[in-house]
């Protein structure tokens, strides 16, 4: 699977809107896991009441801003979703759930404030087998958590759901998921039970044992998409954690030697008092379009000091707003590089 990616605009119908930090990527039809903890990790849904309040508002979610919620688990201080948004409204579909929730709990149980972490987390999702994945992830919480043995013993998922056939778990948008495991309609009970009686995939394991969730999963060829489609709109300084779907410090090298016809072993050293200009302008441009920390850049460039790379960067900036034929030919690059990754 390619590199994990987290993108600094929201990109709907073509328009791009600038919000807050963590900024996310929607777009029509898209899916996500979704997850929101409770503040400090506290208790978000005491009784039983609190998660029949959350379910009915997922009911309520559904209808009253289109969305597809494919899966559900609620645990004492954080939920899970999967869900699809066909109008790509993720955000504002979000803020309605965890503010209304938020709002009815406090108000029942007489206290006040914020009553989860944040924001939430989410992770955009491409491919059917991901998908299938992430139910079953998220259905095998509770024996996870060692909640209960049998997963039919839980409550508060929607593993009931993908087994009953009654009418008040139409608005669960389960069908989906039901015949990816099975043509047969009368024998996808029987091959969601099988799958979801396996353990999780390891790679899913991994993913969800990192303390920093990716924000996109799916196939290489999905990463490649989403990078191709939003790469241009992605990066944003206030942002470090945009930066993952930029250049690597390798492309950054090999454009700048192609650039200026030298080779990578000149472009690394440094000689007292002669300056190096591809290679100033290389350490400015790893560090404006990867985000890599200082220390790692000076490895990059043979620097023991991270200090000295902060020089390097902070003299190039002022070069560039002095000096305009060095400005355009930094431009020139800069736009080459964003060129060369929509294509890769």
């Amino acid at each position: 699977m390619g590199s994990s990616l987290l993108l600094t605009h929201v990109v709907k119908c073509s328009k791009v809107f600038f919000m807050s930090r963590p900024l996310r990527i929607q777009y029509p039809n898209a899916w996500y896991h979704v997850m929101s903890k409770g503040r400090r990790g506290d208790i978000v849904f005491l009784e039983e009441k609190d998660y029949l309040d959350f379910i009915n508002l997922l009911k309520e979610v559904s209808d009253m801003w289109k969305v597809r919620i494919g899966a559900y688990c609620l645990m004492s201080n954080h939920y899970h979703l999967l869900i699809q948004t066909p109008n790509a409204n993720l955000s504002r579909c979000m803020r309605h759930i965890n503010g209304v929730y938020t709002q009815r709990f406090n108000h029942y149980h007489n206290c006040d404030g914020q009553l989860f972490r944040g924001r939430y987390k989410s992770i955009l999702v491409g491919g059917d087998s991901y998908l299938l994945e992430l139910v079953r992830y998220i259905h095998r919480n509770p024996l996870r958590g060692g909640l209960v043995n049998k997963l039919d013993r839980y409550r508060w998922s929607s593993h009931r759901g993908f087994l009953s056939s009654s009418k008040k778990w139409d608005w669960l948008h389960k069908e989906y998921f039901l015949s990816l495991l099975s043509g047969n309609k009368s024998r996808r009970r029987v091959a969601y039970l099988n799958f979801v009686s396996k353990v999780d995939a390891k790679k899913i394991e991994r993913i969800f044992s990192l303390k920093k969730l990716p924000s996109v999963l799916g196939s290489e060829g999905f990463i490649n998409w989403v990078k191709k489609k939003y790469y241009k709109v992605k990066v944003h300084e206030e942002i470090p954690e945009s930066r993952v779907l930029a250049p690597g410090v390798k492309k950054i090298k090999d454009m700048i030697c192609n650039a200026y016809r030298m080779d990578v072993d000149d472009l690394i050293m440094t000689k007292r008092g002669i300056a190096n200009e591809p290679r100033s302008v290389a350490i400015y441009l790893v560090r404006r379009f990867t985000g890599e920390t200082l220390k790692k850049i000076g490895q990059e460039f043979n620097i023991s000091k991270y200090s000295s790379v902060s020089s390097v960067v902070e003299r190039v900036k002022i070069r560039i707003s002095k000096d305009k034929k060095l400005r355009k030919r930094v431009e020139g690059l800069e736009r080459k590089l964003m060129v060369s990754q929509e294509q890769t």
